[in-house]
């Protein structure tokens, strides 16, 4: 397993900081690195209800991310069950739905389908 090892608990929450802005900003998160913080740290923002949501699963989730198992699909979905929690209604389970990513009208890659994500995901970790 994962450890916090010795890093200060002040760098530390900094990496963090920065590690949910980074992460968030790759999903289109508008919210700035000083409003992460913010929020991190108990206060009140003005903001998309969503992003702020979206901060506070992570954190929640990298709270917790040492007690999981790397090697259990179980505990995937347990950190995908906090970390979409009050996103998504499907969160702590394996889409149901296919997906895509599109620029405007045009299919730029098709994911694999739904169907087939569960039995992918434990090839991957059977893998792995």
């Amino acid at each position: 397993m994962l450890s916090h090892g010795h890093l200060n608990p002040h760098l530390r929450i900094e990496n963090r900081i920065r590690t949910i802005h980074s992460s968030l900003s790759i999903e289109h998160n508008s919210l700035s690195l000083e409003q992460v913080t913010a929020i991190i740290d108990g206060k009140h923002i003005l903001g998309n209800p969503n992003e702020i949501r979206e901060v506070k699963n992570a954190y929640d989730t990298y709270e917790m991310i040492l007690s999981l198992n790397p090697y259990s699909i179980e505990d995937l979905l347990k950190g995908h069950k906090m970390m979409m929690a009050d996103l998504i209604s499907e969160n702590g389970q394996f889409r149901k739905g296919n997906v895509g990513v599109f620029e405007r009208e045009r299919v730029v890659h098709m994911a694999l389908p739904a169907w087939l994500v569960p039995t992918e995901i434990e090839n991957l970790f059977h893998w792995y």
